[in-house]
């Protein structure tokens, strides 16, 4: 018969969640990448380098697409309008590159030159279009666009606010200022603010009558800041003579020729062959024709026979090469184009500075306080925005022509400028940061400057004017502290938390961790009866305290706290009130024990005693727990006082942590076994003592203590045991008597252990206290082991009420316990 194994349930295969799952390799991967810092520098410039090498290949591919094969025109039509033409005049749309080969027998060849032309096509986009961006912006082309529009909206915005509504009041609001100032005696303040009022009313209809006419007009700040930076650029440069257009012009033919020109003509042929003038013709000839058979043919007319091989056969070395020029090309005319979007952002500053100070001076101006402010806030930054802008033109000018200065010393050598101008790249951006906050600084400075002295006269040597607010603070180092603050703001926000489903500063590692741990933590607290000030998981910890307040009542009764004494007495107090061995440790600091070593060595005395306890089977265990004291307690002396072998090994601290113990074991069993009967009927002389007595001093034997518990249980004696109770039937004993003389010899053995072991404890030096103390227990060990099967032991027999009279006794103090009771 075949066995057909069943199949496997589909809820015992591993789970996954689609939501978090991903490949191992990839977690493999990302784990190897965060492992440490260098590894993910390392990987951040592979992508950096990767991204130059794909994003132009991927936009080269567009290109080629677009314009068709490279070999029978390159030139890129969808750029030709940003006319940027070399030294030749040769615009650089229309440069191709010379990588194909004439066979079709070489599949390889073929293979690199597509990818060499795909790269290519990428890397002319990308240089055209910066040295593009960066000639236009110095050209200042673009504010002429700007210009006619912005005037406009400008003038169209004074008409509207320049009405007799809002200068009146602006200027009834003025003047209830300056009734204010004289009427708190401030006269020196009043008589600034009649002036400040009476500049604006002057200045404001020349500003208004065309506000940004200082800004944009071909005479204003703008275009004197941009003269200016191209004219100090150009004397650094030893120009001594600088024109600003046509050097605009130049310095953008340079940039062809040093970027696109030469580094093209070295990607293609492994040198620049302008060096030689027959090829430099016939290589502006052929590429004007976009023809690359014409760049390959022209190579060999003009006698370059290296670069009419390497433009016939290409190789993977040009790949390397093209990325190369690519990377590093990239890199340096980005910091340029960079540079020529902030000269563009902080000519924009000053026009949005411009269209403020129309608000000053329609209304503001005349107000004290933040308006005026606000004004003087407008024209100063508006200026000085000017200002930076010059200074960025000066920064970019240099830059550019320093450029071009080492493309020119270097005599062909591309690659050797592209990594000095690396360097020069490093330090200049260090320049500029440095450039723009001081810029930046020395804007807010001038600002507060001017507005203090307009509202405050200049009295005041420090602080800041009405309406500054914080940005002095910002520019001068704060502004990272103040954007801390704001994000810490923001994470604690209840609406974040609500955003972010209920998660607490979501910003924080481990918020969402924190979350779902808090949400249990308040669903437990929250549960009826288990949570609450007085729920089940209080209740569960309240025996703590029970543990410490019963742990410093007993030391306290004993030797006090940190004493042997009250140790030992401490632990007896928790153990009562239900401790454990694992609860004593916190149950004596909670009473207020701070000696660790008297408390290690209490507690470790108290459960060596506990576990040999077990080794003692008597009737009674607190009677086996002090057996086991005791024991504890002849080890540890004799260890210490060498025990007759001379050899001292012991320590006083753990034979006097072990007497403590002692103590306490025989003041439990004592309390188990106080006492309480009374024999003969209070004659201390009768029978019963007489015959007891004589069983613990002189006649401790079987046969007396089993004739007594005969008599207990009314069972036939033996001759020798009715000779032994003669005189308790002469007495007239009965069972009951039995009993109760049977319970009597249990507390006389616990009086006697107890008093046996004070004495020790009070001398341990005295060696006849220790053997009184060992004979006592002794004693009371070979009394359990006496007694018949079918007898209690006397610490188990509860005495029965004789017929007597109770003994004598304030028995009316009972009454308040009866109270309580009640």
């Amino acid at each position: 018969m075949t066995t057909i194994a069943p199949r496997p349930q589909q809820d015992s295969l591993p789970h996954r969640d689609s939501r978090n799952w991903e490949p191992d390799p990839l977690r493999r991967c990302r784990n190897w990448v965060r492992a440490s810092r260098l590894r993910r520098r390392i990987v951040a410039i592979i992508a950096i380098i990767l991204g130059l090498a794909i994003i132009p290949g991927c936009i080269g591919a567009i290109a080629t697409a677009q314009t068709g094969t490279a070999s029978a025109a390159s030139g890129n039509s969808a750029l030709s309008w940003m006319d940027v033409r070399d030294s030749t005049g040769l615009n650089v749309t229309d440069y191709v590159i010379a990588a194909d080969s004439d066979s079709i027998f070489h599949p390889m060849s073929d293979g690199l030159a597509m990818v060499i032309n795909v790269e290519f096509a990428g890397w002319i986009v990308i240089v055209t279009s910066g040295i593009w961006l960066i000639g236009y912006v110095l050209s200042f082309q673009w504010l002429n666009l700007l210009a006619a529009p912005l005037r406009l909206f400008a003038r169209v915005l004074t008409q509207e606010l320049s009405v007799p509504v809002i200068l009146i009041a602006a200027s009834t609001i003025g003047a209830f200022c300056v009734a204010w100032f004289l009427l708190r005696g401030h006269h020196a303040k009043a008589s600034l603010q009649i002036v400040t009022m009476l500049s604006v009313a002057v200045l404001g209809p020349v500003f208004l009558a065309d506000p940004l006419s200082d800004v944009l007009s071909s005479d204003g700040w703008l275009a004197q800041g941009r003269d200016l930076g191209i004219s100090i650029a150009a004397g650094l440069n030893g120009d001594p003579n600088p024109q600003p257009t046509q050097l605009v012009a130049t310095m953008q033919e340079q940039m062809a020729d040093n970027f696109a020109r030469r580094p093209l003509q070295v990607w293609n042929f492994g040198h620049v062959v302008d060096d030689q003038p027959a090829c430099r013709d016939a290589w502006s000839r052929a590429v004007a024709t976009g023809i690359s058979d014409n760049v390959k043919t022209g190579m060999s007319h003009c006698g370059d026979k290296a670069a009419a091989a390497a433009a016939q056969n290409p190789s993977a070395g040009q790949i390397g090469a093209g990325l190369l020029v690519l990377v590093l090309g990239t890199l340096l005319l980005a910091f340029a184009a960079v540079l020529a979007v902030k000269i563009v952002r902080s000519a924009l500053d000053s026009v949005y500075h411009g269209i403020g100070a129309i608000f000053g001076f329609a209304a503001g101006g005349f107000v004290y306080g933040a308006s005026q402010t606000f004004l003087v806030r407008s024209v100063v930054h508006a200026f000085f925005s000017a200002v930076r802008m010059a200074a960025e033109v000066i920064f970019l000018g240099l830059y550019v022509l320093l450029l071009g200065d080492l493309f020119r010393q270097a005599q062909g050598q591309v690659m050797t400028v592209f990594v000095i101008g690396a360097i020069v790249e490093v330090v200049a951006i260090t320049q500029l940061k440095r450039l723009n906050a001081s810029l930046e600084r020395g804007n807010d400075w001038v600002a507060n400057r001017f507005a203090m002295s307009v509202q405050a006269g200049g009295a005041h040597s420090g602080g800041s004017a009405p309406g500054m607010g914080t940005v002095g603070a910002h520019r001068n180092g704060l502004g990272m502290l103040g954007t801390l603050s704001a994000l810490s703001l923001i994470g604690n926000s209840p609406v974040t938390e609500w955003l972010w489903k209920k998660t607490r500063t979501p910003m924080r590692p481990n918020a969402r961790l924190e979350r779902d741990a808090t949400i249990a933590t308040w669903g437990a607290a929250a549960t009826p009866g288990l949570g609450g000030p007085m729920g089940w998981t209080v209740q569960n910890l309240l025996n703590r305290q029970a543990f410490a307040d019963a742990a410093r009542e007993g030391a306290t009764a004993a030797g006090g706290i940190d004493t042997v004494m009250g140790a030992a007495a401490a632990i007896q107090g928790a153990v009562d009130v239900g401790a454990g061995q694992g609860d004593l440790n916190a149950a004596l600091q909670g009473a207020g024990f701070t000696d660790r070593p008297l408390i290690n060595r209490a507690l470790s005395s108290w459960g060596i005693v506990l576990g040999n306890t077990k080794d003692f089977q008597l009737s009674d265990e607190r009677l086996g727990n002090v057996s086991a004291a005791m024991q504890r307690v002849q080890n540890t002396a004799y260890r210490l006082v060498g025990g007759g072998s001379g050899f001292k090994s012991g320590n006083p601290a753990d034979v006097a942590a072990d007497l403590a113990t002692l103590q306490a074991a025989a003041y439990r069993f004592r309390r188990a076994n106080e006492g309480g009967v009374t024999l003969d009927g209070g004659n201390p002389h009768g029978a019963q003592w007489q015959y007891l007595n004589h069983y613990m001093t002189d006649d401790p034997s079987a046969l007396r203590l089993s004739a007594l518990a005969k008599l207990a249980n009314e069972e036939k004696l033996t001759n020798e045991e009715e000779l032994l109770v003669v005189p308790l039937r002469a007495s007239g004993i009965d069972r009951f008597s039995a009993q109760r003389m049977w319970a009597w010899l249990g507390n006389e053995h616990a009086k006697q252990i107890y008093e046996s072991v004070s004495d020790l404890t009070a001398d341990p030096s005295n060696p006849q206290f220790m053997r009184a103390a060992r004979s006592a227990v002794a004693a009371a060990r070979a009394t359990d082991k006496r007694t018949p099967s079918n007898m209690y032991s006397p610490w188990k027999q509860l005495a029965p009420p004789a017929d007597n009279t109770p003994i004598a006794g304030d028995w009316t103090r009972l009454d308040p316990a009866g109270d309580l009771l009640r």
